[in-house]
């Protein structure tokens, strides 16, 4: 495909699209009241609430963190080596993804898989990092071990 020709079409599909997102966005509480009618609407993959899933952000953060622990010293694993992703373009870990196992009852399944992935540490240390006030104390780090894998304590 010529490059020129692609680029046109991906520049046509943009505005397209981003044209259906702010009507989307904007339907039910803007549009619908100026022109008085209810109007059509369109089922893409759009947010329901339209821009209000950008809005209302807590002032906290948090994700998980895992330690691999030989003769007593804990060693901190790459989430990276933790959840290799094959596709390209999309990283579980900038997408928060390890912060599930901090769920109740994923010890069962994660501490097995950790075992299995990482054979050379005697036990693993899950941890669970918090900023609790980003805008007041961006610095302010909180850390707890959630669980514990192998060794004398699982």
């Amino acid at each position: 495909m010529n490059v020129q020709l692609r680029n046109k079409f991906i520049t046509v599909f943009v505005i397209v699209w981003l044209a259906i997102f702010y009507y989307e966005s904007t339907c039910v509480y803007y549009l619908q009241p100026l022109f008085k009618r209810e109007l059509p609407r369109m089922k893409f993959l759009f947010p329901p609430a339209g821009w209000i899933m950008f809005y209302n952000i807590g002032d906290n953060f948090g994700y998980a963190e895992v330690y691999g622990v030989k003769d007593g010293n804990p060693q901190l694993i790459d989430p990276h080596q933790i959840l290799q992703t094959r596709a390209i373009g999309y990283d579980n870990i900038n997408r928060n993804a390890l912060v599930s196992v901090l769920s109740p009852g994923m010890d069962q399944s994660f501490c097995p898989y950790l075992q299995r992935r990482f054979p050379y540490f005697d036990k693993f240390l899950v941890t669970d990092v918090e900023y609790p006030r980003l805008t007041e104390a961006p610095f302010e780090r909180q850390q707890a071990v959630v669980y514990t894998c192998g060794g004398e304590s699982s």
